[in-house]
């Protein structure tokens, strides 16, 4: 096959965005990628300028090294089990650099809007105010910058803020001696409170939650809780029911630590990882109340009747999925906070636009994308063909049965896919659109139309 390669336009230079770059390059389809900060790194980035980032000072990843390493990049052979975010960071800068990413990345620079041409091309609007045609759009931005802070009857006097904006325990309210609540029980939730709930700290610290949790460790048998992956090949039913008994055995009951009974089974929502909380918990240092019913001043009302006097609330809710740069409605997710992709990276019907990572993968989202690039460079050269725009509707509704059919309904459950079980599953999909691409004689589905210089198609491994 020989033709010239449509180009790319990738929004984003986190882990999302340059490992995307990095196969597009391998494979010479050539791109633009835009960054709105003045580094790679996105949501990794502690104080990141740009104000998108979600980092903590004392955040570390709750994935192991084992799970997150990059192919063809392993981590530095001294890290932790769990490493700090500077060094993730550090370690997403030698990539960068390692593999020549750098001078292809235009840095503070936004994309503030992107539509669809009547010919099917990318319009792309930049913060500097020249606007760029393209034939393909890759959507990296993430959905961890956004926060979602729920609302309550009332007002509170005091200082509430999302965890969004936590950076330690002084910044951006100093919390020692002061009556702290935490609203929440996800992984941000957990860490915040757990370091926020040392004596020396808060003088008193709840967690405000609607529903009991199970809270997993990051260690089973002296190993990487995540090292213990159940294998891709393992009947659905069987290998969470395996997986259930174990959690349940390990733990015990989370009322035995204080924590108020979950009212589902584990693994039944997207699961909460800390090493400390429990403990915590155990310890008293954190207690636990039901939701937020009112804020009254410097007051907050329980949905039990209870009453704390509270000097800060902050609230661990969550991020919306949120594009910007896009104004047609069909492009983002709807009230229940669902878009519907193929493979989720596809959106039926729009042969050249790529949702990147837009999931939430476990055991890591660190290099999800990595893997999806597969499919797209693929595709892009012409040696992966997707099925028709039917069989892509019916695959999404399978894929979404298969990886949201264990956990209960919610919009923190809408894009939640089995690392393990998603890539073994794409292999299958990029052999079998290969097959595909062979018959059509590897045509381009998507043609070089926009500005660029002419690129040869080049091998896909």
């Amino acid at each position: 096959m020989a033709g010239k390669l449509p180009k790319a336009c990738i929004i984003g230079a986190g882990c999302s965005g340059f490992t995307t770059a990095k196969r597009l390059k391998d494979v010479g389809v050539p791109y633009d990628c835009f960054e709105m900060s003045d580094d790679i790194g996105g949501n990794w980035y502690f104080k990141n300028p740009n104000g998108m980032s979600a980092c903590y000072e004392s955040l570390h990843i709750d994935t192991s090294k084992w799970r997150l390493a990059f192919e063809e990049f392993p981590v530095p052979a001294d890290w932790p089990d769990f490493p700090h975010h500077a060094q993730l960071l550090q370690y997403f800068k030698d990539y960068v650099d390692h593999f020549g990413l750098r001078e292809t990345i235009t840095f503070n620079t936004a994309v503030t809007k992107a539509q669809r041409t009547d010919d099917g091309l990318w319009e792309v609007t930049l913060s500097t105010g020249e606007t760029r045609l393209y034939d393909v759009l890759f959507v990296c931005n993430g959905h961890h910058w956004s926060p979602r802070i729920p609302s309550y009857p009332g007002e509170f006097d005091g200082p509430a803020f999302h965890s969004h904006a936590y950076s330690d325990p002084f910044d951006p309210v100093d919390m020692r001696g002061k009556n702290v609540v935490v609203v929440g029980m996800g992984n941000s939730a957990m860490d915040i409170a757990s370091e926020l709930a040392q004596r020396p700290i808060a003088k008193n610290l709840w967690v405000s939650a609607r529903r009991g949790v199970w809270v997993l460790p990051k260690y089973m048998n002296g190993k990487p809780a995540d090292k213990a992956m159940l294998p891709a090949w393992l009947p659905r039913k069987l290998g969470l029911a395996m997986a259930r008994s174990v959690i349940k055995k390990t733990l015990g009951r989370m009322e035995d630590y204080g924590l108020p009974k979950p009212d589902h089974e584990p693994l039944e929502a997207h699961p909460s990882v800390s090493g400390e909380f429990l403990t915590r918990a155990g310890c008293g240092d954190i207690r636990f109340k039901p939701a937020i019913e009112r804020l009254e001043g410097k007051n907050v009302r329980f949905a039990d009747g209870s009453v704390e006097q509270v000097d800060a609330i902050v609230f661990a809710t969550g991020y919306d999925m949120k594009f910007p740069f896009f104004d047609d409605p069909d492009l983002v997710p709807d009230a229940d906070h669902r878009l519907p992709l193929f493979k989720r990276m596809m959106k039926p019907g729009l042969p050249n636009l790529f949702y990147m990572a837009l999931a939430q993968p476990l055991p890591t989202l660190v290099n999800f994308a990595e893997q999806q690039a597969k499919l797209a460079a693929a595709y892009l050269t012409g040696h992966y063909r997707p099925p028709s725009q039917a069989e892509m509707k019916t695959t999404i509704v399978k894929d979404e049965e298969t990886h949201l059919g264990q956990y209960y309904r919610s919009q923190r459950h809408t894009i939640q896919v089995d690392f393990g079980v998603y890539c073994a599953d794409l292999i299958k999909e990029i052999a079998r659109g290969e097959k595909r691409a062979r018959a059509a004689g590897y045509a381009l589905p998507v043609a070089a139309r926009a500005a660029g210089a002419p690129t040869e198609a080049m091998a896909v491994e």
